[in-house]
């Protein structure tokens, strides 16, 4: 991993985190769409890390000290750390880091009205699926790419999930949702993400889209 210069401080953050973690992971969300622009386009409220779902176990082993609250499909509203037990997909983990300002911190976070401190240092762990070497998107229908293909070295230096993977998330994560579908920073992120992919990048991004959600507004932009 590069060291480039004008890091984001919160970008260095992460990097600084996830230094010594030995599995695959990758930036994601709105860090991750301004890391492959090279610029901080808008305010974020935490920091998205994508990891595996065969990896909890090292995870936690390496967040050891942390402060970690998981919401999955079982414990969808947790509010008691996380200590190891199996996540059952969707899953992710609100997480800071050492301390008991900090465990009141991310209990604040996870608890009505779930407000945030918004200084830079709340991460959230997104578990995904995986098979073997592929990220997978979709199960039924399948959607996948392989991990080499779609996790790579932004232009801050660190591994980044590729714009096309980011576009696809944005697009279809909460599609239909009556109150989270179309929120104005996704329609801008997808936006900037798509003249960033080449004719094939483009292609696999308007197909799988399409396989999901043959009517979706966005794909015309495509």
């Amino acid at each position: 991993m590069s060291s480039p210069l004008n890091v984001p401080e919160p970008v260095a953050r992460v990097a600084a985190v996830m230094s010594t973690y030995s599995h695959a992971w990758a930036l994601c969300g709105g860090w991750a769409v301004d890391s492959w622009l090279g610029r901080v386009t808008r305010e974020h409220a935490d920091l998205d890390i994508a990891v595996f779902e065969s990896d909890q176990r090292a995870l936690l082993e390496h967040l050891a000290e942390w402060n970690l609250i998981a919401h999955d499909e079982d414990e969808p509203q947790a509010i008691e750390p996380w200590t190891g037990r199996p996540l059952v997909l969707p899953a992710h983990l609100h997480a800071r880091g050492p301390g008991l300002e900090n465990a009141a911190l991310v209990r604040q976070w996870v608890t009505p009205p779930y407000t945030q401190a918004n200084d830079g240092r709340d991460f959230e762990f997104i578990v995904n699926p995986g098979a073997g070497a592929e990220w997978v998107f979709s199960g039924d229908p399948r959607i996948a790419l392989p991990v080499a293909v779609c996790v790579r070295e932004s232009s801050w230096g660190l591994p980044a999930l590729a714009p096309e993977a980011i576009a696809f998330y944005k697009a279809t994560a909460y599609f239909g949702h009556p109150k989270l579908w179309a929120r104005p920073h996704d329609v801008s992120d997808f936006e900037a993400l798509v003249p960033l992919l080449d004719s094939d990048r483009r292609a696999w991004l308007r197909h799988s889209i399409a396989t999901l959600h043959p009517e979706h507004p966005w794909l015309p932009n495509l």
